[in-house]
């Protein structure tokens, strides 16, 4: 089977590599930075570049550019899709990005399923994607409901085989709730935290705690403010409630309640505790 990717940064890269560690699919891919295609034809990540006229052999498209340039790449592009043809969009938000494809799919033969790969690392572009980014992640596919259930099946078997460790179906409601908490959060959190000024003479202070901390403050503002205001909503009660409890930390201390505090933190820990695995 012949795979188009738009997209070849971290994660189309990271895709394209995947896939052809795993499968004997051939990959298309294209990207706006001709340096970028340079490098994935040079480590064998793409058998060529995917044109308009390659775009109808593909059984299965992956869009992994930012949110606005997602929707429009696919509405440029809806009537060259083959009937059959999986198209699925790896970006970070999915009400935004479902609500203005999915009218593109209906009607047409082609097949589209909101996605996102639960993986990442702090570095953006083709140079920092690896073959194996995957092998421990999640693949969220945010189906409206109504699909084929062997179009899903399908999905679910493709990202199977390319090495995600597993595949979770939910709704993009539910999956913006989510990755508001889980990712968007921590995002807001390292960049606010990284701007005390202390942050600058931290050597010979610091250790793993700074580390994990100042990690995702090196995200891209291009894409991660267009993320937070696509989400907003999500974000914000996220956002909130965290500045609920940290007030809560500040009370205790501003009125030197170490009782308070114990349970504040006593509180955080029995909750993280309660999150290990067995």
């Amino acid at each position: 089977m012949r795979v188009g990717i738009i997209g070849l940064g971290l994660i189309g890269g990271s895709l394209a590599r995947s896939i052809k560690l795993h499968t004997a699919h051939q990959v298309y891919g294209f990207d706006i930075s001709p340096e970028t295609m340079r490098q994935a034809e040079l480590m064998e990540a793409i058998d060529g570049t995917l044109t308009d006229s390659l775009l109808p052999t593909c059984g299965v498209v992956l869009v992994a550019t930012y949110p606005q340039a997602i929707v429009e790449w696919i509405s440029a592009h809806a009537e060259q899709f083959a009937p059959g043809t999986l198209v699925v969009d790896c970006g970070g938000v999915k009400r935004w990005i479902v609500e203005r494809v999915q009218p593109l799919a209906e009607g047409r033969a082609w097949h589209f399923v909101g996605g996102h790969p639960m993986a990442g690392r702090e570095y953006s572009g083709f140079s920092y994607s690896r073959d194996n980014l995957f092998e421990r992640a999640s693949m969220i596919l945010t189906p409206r409901g109504d699909e084929d259930l062997q179009v899903l099946q399908a999905a679910k078997e493709f990202f199977l085989d390319i090495g995600f460790r597993r595949v979770v179906f939910t709704t993009p409601a539910k999956h913006d709730e989510m990755i508001a908490y889980t990712s968007q959060l921590a995002h807001v959190v390292s960049g606010a935290y990284v701007n005390s000024p202390l942050a600058a003479k931290h050597k010979g202070f610091s250790a793993g705690s700074f580390a994990d901390m100042t990690r995702v403050a090196r995200v891209g503002e291009e894409l991660w403010s267009e993320l937070f205001l696509d989400n907003r909503d999500a974000l914000l009660s996220s956002l909130n409630l965290l500045i609920d409890h940290l007030t809560e930390y500040r009370d205790a201390l501003d009125a030197g309640d170490r009782e308070r505090l114990k349970a504040v933190i006593r509180a955080g820990r029995e909750k993280r505790e309660s999150l290990d695995e067995p």
